[in-house]
């Protein structure tokens, strides 16, 4: 039997459990289609294709960063208008050929194309679970949702791809591995149908209520001229170049010091693994510390864990630098989301969600493209220096154009008594 939509506009995560679940559930069908190429799609590039560019093997990045964009803007101006749930069975449609293509594609120009689909599944599916966890819970618990929610699609991507290596391994490059999609797509779908109901009704009655401003210019302010989502704008754009980065050139780095394909699974799933498990405790923390706080923080440990992969040797080495960029990643992550969420109006939030995201994961591409120049040219550590550099770089603008709403959460050192101790010694220092 199919969820019949109610009346109820009661927005609260236990109020809403249900359908929040079952939102969970299939936000993590959609990780792992991302999840089948994290692993083993650059080798597949080098060993059954021949192609040894950088640049040219980062081109699927690229396409799935174009596409996902422009498919999170549209969500974001539709969703509104035809509703969430329409949005996300339209996304689960566009995924149907990728597992296909993926494992029978005779040229890379049909892996490229592959990605195209799933870019477009990505955007318009996630961006649709996004915004309905954010219409059911309600301002006081946007954080947690989202770390609920981001949860359980970067662990869905950490099991497939671990799960895509290991039987790359058994049975080699193509198809098995890929298989795994079409399960996932068919699960997708029909939870899609059957189990979610649509959220419009709690935006609108949301939206009577609120008391935040609208914003003038949507796209204008959400890209940068507002100092919050702005800020937060440009830190997901970096944010994804680094993730683009590690999605296409570590596993070659991988490669090339010879680790096996199991060995390499296993370093690539930790990142997403440690990046969805820790979305759980920093889903909640962004509800009540400073989001700027942990913004900051994120984005500095993303940018030491890149600056450490060139000196990387030993399998322990990269599951601590795997382990790291993690938990830098989802300090950052369901904060975004939860930023842009309260300092929208609700009639604005799912556009703004949209602009946010296509600026987001433009950075993909943005970064395919930066890292595949400079790998070619000057080697894949000036690559890996470059995105670190940019991440630290990110921090720093958060730290000096952010502001803090004290009002709405309390700074992180507060809770270790730092900013006491200073005042403390700075005190006793003058008596």
């Amino acid at each position: 039997m199919c969820y019949q939509i109610t009346d109820n506009t009661e927005q609260g995560l236990r109020q809403n459990r249900e359908q929040f679940f079952w939102l969970v559930i299939i936000n993590a069908f959609v990780g792992g289609m991302v999840g089948m190429e994290r692993s083993i799609l650059p080798q597949i590039a080098d060993d059954v294709f021949g192609i040894a560019a950088h640049s040219a093997i980062l081109s699927f990045i690229i396409t799935f960063g174009i596409s996902k964009a422009a498919a999170n803007y549209v969500a974001g101006r539709l969703s509104n208008r035809y509703g969430r749930k329409a949005i996300l069975i339209v996304g689960w449609l566009f995924a149907i050929p990728v597992p296909l293509l993926l494992s029978y594609a005779n040229s890379w120009e049909w892996i490229v194309i592959a990605n195209i689909f799933l870019g477009i599944n990505q955007g318009l599916a996630w961006s649709s679970t996004v915004m309905m966890k954010i219409d059911l819970v309600g301002e006081k618990q946007r954080g947690l949702a989202m770390g609920i929610n981001e949860f359980s699609g970067y662990i869905s991507v950490a099991v497939v791809a671990f799960l895509t290596g290991y039987i790359a391994q058994i049975n080699g490059l193509r198809p098995y591995p890929f298989l795994i999609g079409i399960g996932l797509i068919v699960m997708g779908i029909a939870g899609s149908i059957c189990l979610v109901g649509d959220t419009l009704s709690f935006v609108k009655s949301e939206s009577k209520s609120s008391t935040q401003a609208r914003l003038t210019s949507v796209f204008l302010d959400t890209t940068w001229r507002h100092k919050i989502l702005g800020s937060v704008t440009q830190a997901g754009l970096i944010n994804n170049m680094n993730d683009g980065m590690m999605w296409g050139l570590l596993p070659l780095i991988l490669h090339y010091k010879n680790f096996p394909l199991l060995q390499i699974g296993i370093i690539t799933a930790i990142y997403p693994a440690v990046w969805g498990l820790g979305q759980l405790i920093t889903g909640k923390l962004s509800d009540i510390f400073c989001k700027k706080d942990l913004l900051v923080w994120g984005m500095l440990l993303q940018g030491l864990a890149i600056f450490c992969i060139p000196f990387a040797s030993s399998l322990w080495h990269f599951y601590s630098i795997s382990a790291l960029l993690g938990w830098g990643t989802a300090m950052v992550y369901p904060t975004f989301m939860a930023s842009i969420a309260e300092n929208t109006h609700p009639l604005d939030r799912a556009s703004s969600i949209g602009v946010f995201r296509l600026w987001r994961d433009l950075g993909y591409a943005i970064g395919a493209i930066l890292t595949g120049i400079i790998a070619d040219t000057f080697g894949i550590s000036m690559a890996v220096f470059t995105i670190a550099a940019l991440t630290l770089s990110s921090g720093i603008i958060i730290r000096f154009r952010m502001p803090c709403d004290i009002g709405r959460g309390k700074r992180i050192f507060e809770i270790f008594k730092i900013r006491n101790l200073f005042t403390t010694s700075k005190t006793n220092k003058i008596n």
